[in-house]
């Protein structure tokens, strides 16, 4: 497998308040963690550090060769709900982080089979035969109405909220993560991205950068696209190659 990440502050804001961890855990398995904070001054940002900080360590210590897919599922599932109630209790406490969060998007690929989880708007894509298709459910404000059919999946993109999240890591005492398993096979590829690639693109033009270049190429080439689509959003994406 290849892997691949990168994280860009965008166009317009102050700071970068993503985060994104990889690693190779084995030889036939990576790891993926994104998250975008969201909080005042620099409290998203120490959202979404603790919430990689947290989950990497426990994926790290708790990953082994020929464990079965329950375990797997339980890991991702234990490690961000945790690193939600440490995020959740530092914003209690700390005035200055009151109501701070992330989204968070994580995934174990091992042994031709992607395990992920995520928690907010940030996704992870499924490309293969020159087709994309989205993995995660973005827990939004506009995807409800979508659901509801009072607006269209065009509308959603001019909506004025549609940055209204509506499940963080750390906004509540308890969350509860979506999960989701898929099969893979040799030339598959897993995108990770925040919202400040796939609000500033087309999704069949993402899956259109990605199959046409090198994979090494891929993340670069995708925060080009973001930025030049206006790119005001941090930006960050992880391309994972079975």
């Amino acid at each position: 497998m290849k892997c691949f990440s990168k994280t860009d502050i965008g166009l317009k804001r102050n700071e970068n308040q993503d985060r994104v961890w990889t690693d190779m855990l084995e030889e036939d398995a990576v790891a993926v963690i994104l998250c975008d904070g969201m909080g005042g001054e620099n409290a998203g940002s120490v959202a979404s550090e603790m919430t990689v900080e947290f989950m990497s360590d426990r994926i790290r210590k708790g990953f082994r060769g020929n464990i079965n897919r329950n375990f797997i599922r339980n890991l991702l599932i234990t490690s961000v709900t945790a690193a939600n109630s440490l995020v959740f209790d530092r914003a209690s406490k700390e005035s200055d982080k009151y109501g701070m969060g992330t989204t968070c998007v994580a995934g174990i690929i091992y042994a031709g089979r992607a395990y992920i989880i995520n928690v907010g708007d940030s996704r992870a894509y499924h490309i293969f035969d020159d087709s994309i298709q989205q993995i995660t459910k973005d827990h939004t404000y506009v995807r409800k109405l979508i659901e509801r059919g009072e607006i269209t999946e065009e509308e959603s993109r001019i909506h004025p909220d549609r940055n209204r999240i509506t499940r963080a890591v750390g906004a509540e005492r308890n969350i509860t993560p979506d999960y989701f398993e898929i099969d893979l096979e040799e030339g598959h590829i897993l995108l990770f991205s925040s919202d400040g690639l796939h609000s500033y693109g087309d999704d069949a033009e993402i899956a259109e950068i990605i199959v046409n270049n090198p994979i090494s190429r891929a993340c670069d080439l995708l925060i080009d696209y973001a930025l030049g689509n206006g790119g005001r959003d941090n930006v960050s994406v992880a391309v994972v190659e079975v």
